[in-house]
C-alpha cells in the first residue's frame, strides 16, 4: 500500500542532506556505469576477436615448410623443407574425407605485370580454384577459377577490386581486358572483394599455369584446406587439433623431419588459434566483473554506512515514535525505503547513461580487436536488480539497528 507520509518523509531527508545522498548515489551510479562499459568492452573485443577471424574460413588449416633445427635419422638440422605437389595429393589420399575445400599456393615471383604501358605491382599467386572459399573472397563481378581452368593451365587472372579502382578506373569494366605477365597474355575473367585493401592486391592464375608457365616445376610454397562446420564449437577444435596434427606427423614422416622439430613444417589452424582468443577474452571478460562488482561493493557499503549515520543523527526522533507506539518493523521499512530508493535510483541512472554511452560511441569505434561493444540488456538490468537487493540488505542492519535501540536510551539521546 502506498504510504505517502513515509515518502514525504523519505524526501525531507533527501533534501535535508542533499550533498552526502548525492555523493552516496553518485557511488552506486559509478560502479553500475564501470561495470557496463568494462562488459561492454569485454564484448566487444570478443565481436573483434570473431571480425578478424571471418577474413578467411573459420575452419582454415594453413601448411607452410620452413627450416630443420634437430638432426634425424642422419639428417643434419638447417635444411630447407620445399613441399611439393605429391605432398599435397598424399595428404589428401590419406584426409582428403576430412576437408571440406583444399588449394595449393605458390608465389610468382621475378615477373614483370604490364597493363598495356603501365606497370603494375601486385602479387601474384596460383592457387586451386577451391581457394575463393578458403580465402572467403567474394566475387563482385565475373567468376573465380574452375576446374577447367587448372586441367587446361589457362591463361586467365582474377584481380581485385582495389586493383580495379587503380588501373582500371578509366574503363567500364576490367573483364575481357589482358594483362601482361613476363610476356604471357592472360585475360582478366573475374573481380573478388575483401574485408581489407591490402587483400584486394592479388592478382590469381590457375596454379598450374603458374608452375608450367612460370617455371614453377613441381614446387609449391603452402596448402591449405578448410574442415566442415560443426554445431559445437569445441568439437569442432577437437576435430581441427586432431587433422592438423595428423597432417603435420604425416609431413615431417615424408621429409624426414623430428617429430618435436615443429619449425619445419608448420600446421596453423584458425579454430585452435580461435580457442585461445576466446579463452583470453573470456579471462579478460571475468576480470571485468570482478573490478565492476567491487566497485558496485563499495557503493553498497557507502549506501551502509550512510544509513548508519542516518539512524545516529535520528536516535532521538526513532525514540519518540516508539514512545508513540510505533511497531519494530515500521522502524525497519522506514529505513528500507530510503537505502532502496537511493540505491535504485543511482542504479538505474548509472545503467542508463552507461548503455546510452555505448550506443551512441559504440558503432563509431575503430581499434584493433574491438568491434561494436555492447552489453546484452536482461544482463544490465539484472545487473541493476541485484545492486538494489544488495541495497536493501545495506540498509536492512542499520534499520534493525535502529529497530533495537531502547526507547529510553533513545529520548536520552542529544
Amino acid at each position: 500500500m502506498f504510504d505517502l507520509e513515509r515518502w514525504q518523509e523519505i524526501f525531507d531527508t533527501i533534501r535535508k542532506n542533499k550533498l552526502r545522498t548525492f555523493l552516496t548515489g553518485l557511488s552506486v551510479a559509478s560502479g553500475i556505469f564501470i561495470l557496463v562499459i568494462l562488459l561492454g568492452f569485454g564484448q566487444g573485443m570478443q565481436n573483434g576477436i570473431a571480425h578478424e577471424f571471418e577474413e578467411d574460413s573459420a575452419t582454415s588449416v594453413w601448411v607452410w615448410p620452413g627450416v630443420t633445427s634437430k638432426e634425424f635419422k642422419g639428417l643434419n638440422p638447417g635444411r630447407t623443407i620445399q613441399l611439393r605437389n605429391e605432398n599435397y595429393t598424399s595428404s589428401l589420399a590419406l584426409f582428403g574425407d576430412e576437408v571440406e575445400y583444399k588449394s595449393p599456393r605458390i608465389f610468382v615471383r621475378d615477373v614483370k605485370v604490364n597493363y598495356g604501358k603501365e606497370a603494375l605491382v601486385y602479387g601474384i599467386q596460383g592457387v586451386s580454384y577451391d581457394f575463393q572459399f578458403i580465402e572467403n573472397a567474394k566475387m563482385s563481378e565475373g567468376r573465380f577459377l574452375n576446374y577447367l581452368d587448372e586441367v587446361n593451365t589457362a591463361k586467365v587472372a582474377i584481380i581485385g577490386n582495389k586493383i580495379k579502382k587503380d588501373v582500371f578506373k578509366d574503363i567500364k569494366t576490367p573483364l575481357g581486358e589482358f594483362i601482361n605477365i613476363s610476356g604471357v597474355l592472360f585475360k582478366i575473367v573475374g573481380i573478388y572483394s575483401e574485408r581489407e585493401d591490402r587483400e584486394e592486391e592479388r592478382i590469381y592464375i590457375p596454379i598450374t599455369t603458374a608452375q608450367q608457365v612460370f617455371n614453377g616445376g613441381d614446387r609449391i610454397n603452402n596448402m591449405s584446406y578448410t574442415l566442415p562446420v560443426m554445431d559445437n564449437f569445441d568439437e569442432a577444435v577437437v576435430q581441427a587439433i586432431s587433422f592438423k596434427e595428423n597432417l603435420q606427423a604425416h609431413l615431417q614422416q615424408v621429409h624426414k623431419v623430428a617429430p618435436e622439430d615443429t619449425g619445419a613444417i608448420q600446421v596453423w589452424s584458425a579454430l585452435e588459434e580461435a580457442k585461445r582468443y576466446y579463452s583470453l577474452t573470456g579471462n579478460i571478460k571475468f576480470f571485468f566483473w570482478f573490478v565492476g562488482i567491487c566497485t558496485i561493493i563499495a557503493g553498497v557499503v557507502g549506501v551502509s554506512n550512510i544509513m548508519l549515520i542516518v539512524v545516529k543523527e535520528r536516535t532521538r526522533e526513532i525514540g519518540i515514535r516508539k514512545a508513540l507506539g510505533a511497531k519494530p518493523w515500521s522502524i525497519v521499512g522506514m529505513i528500507l525505503h530510503e537505502s532502496i530508493f537511493v540505491t535504485a535510483i543511482s542504479g538505474f541512472a548509472g545503467l542508463i547513461f552507461s548503455m546510452g554511452l555505448l550506443e551512441i560511441v559504440g558503432p563509431h569505434i575503430e581499434v584493433d580487436y574491438i568491434l561494436n561493444p555492447s552489453v546484452n540488456f536482461n544482463v544490465a538490468i539484472s545487473t541493476v536488480l541485484v545492486l538494489i537487493i544488495a541495497g536493501a540488505v545495506a540498509g536492512f542492519f542499520p534499520a534493525w539497528r535502529a529497530a533495537s535501540i531502547h526507547t529510553i536510551d533513545a529520548l536520552r539521546d542529544e
